[in-house]
């Protein structure tokens, strides 16, 4: 379900779940990972129409790398940038997987027993109140994940490199519906389910960097 906050409250999202809410323009989204390497799924669309929505290709495509940190523009499907990287004591991330679903458990872990959502679903589940469906879920931005690109093009996860109280912070560039959740896939956390917090900062407050 949507979660409506504001102001600069922490907010909980339990393990392999996932919450829906909007973001003004000008504030910032802090997540914040509080127990350390815990994977959270991020994805945002402009509240005007959703039918324009957070591009892993347009992002790579401008900012002329894969690795986005600190200073680089979040962009939409129609080249508008959404959101800008403010913070992030990381500087480790990935936008080249989709959510975990279901279909990954059974496909890559090959446990088709395991009932969880995944950060697919539990993003399915979370913008239907937005009027948002599932095939307009376009890849997710990986906050936390470690996904190392070989040089034949192979990939791997690994566990992520964020500790206790490490964050990463957004701030908006316009009016957003914003889906976020704590990752349900045991290899991207290093085996484990933790929770994942976030905050609202209203426009003016500025979130420390890093």
């Amino acid at each position: 379900m949507a979660l409506p906050v504001s102001g600069e409250a922490m907010n909980v999202i339990a393990p392999r779940s996932g919450v829906a809410f909007t973001l003004d323009a000008g504030e910032t989204l802090t997540i914040v990972d509080p127990d350390g390497e815990q994977v959270a799924d991020f994805v945002c669309f402009a509240r005007n129409d959703p039918a324009e929505w957070l591009s892993s290709g347009r992002t790579f495509d401008y900012n002329e790398t894969i690795r986005l940190t600190r200073g680089h523009v979040l962009y939409s499907n129609r080249s508008r940038p959404l959101a800008t990287i403010v913070r992030d004591d990381v500087r480790m991330h990935d936008f080249l997987l989709t959510p975990c679903s279901q279909d990954t458990w059974r496909i890559c872990y090959g446990d088709a027993s395991d009932r969880s959502p995944g950060c697919f679903g539990n993003l399915v589940a979370a913008l239907a109140a937005y009027g948002i469906g599932p095939d307009a879920i376009p890849t997710t931005f990986n906050v936390f994940m470690h996904v190392a690109v070989a040089a034949h093009g192979g990939l791997e996860v690994l566990p992520p490199r964020s500790r206790p109280g490490d964050a990463f912070a957004i701030r908006a560039a316009c009016d957003l519906i914003v889906g976020l959740t704590a990752c349900s896939a045991p290899a991207s956390n290093n085996g484990t389910y933790k929770p994942i917090h976030f905050a609202i900062e209203a426009e003016g407050s500025s979130a420390t960097s890093k």
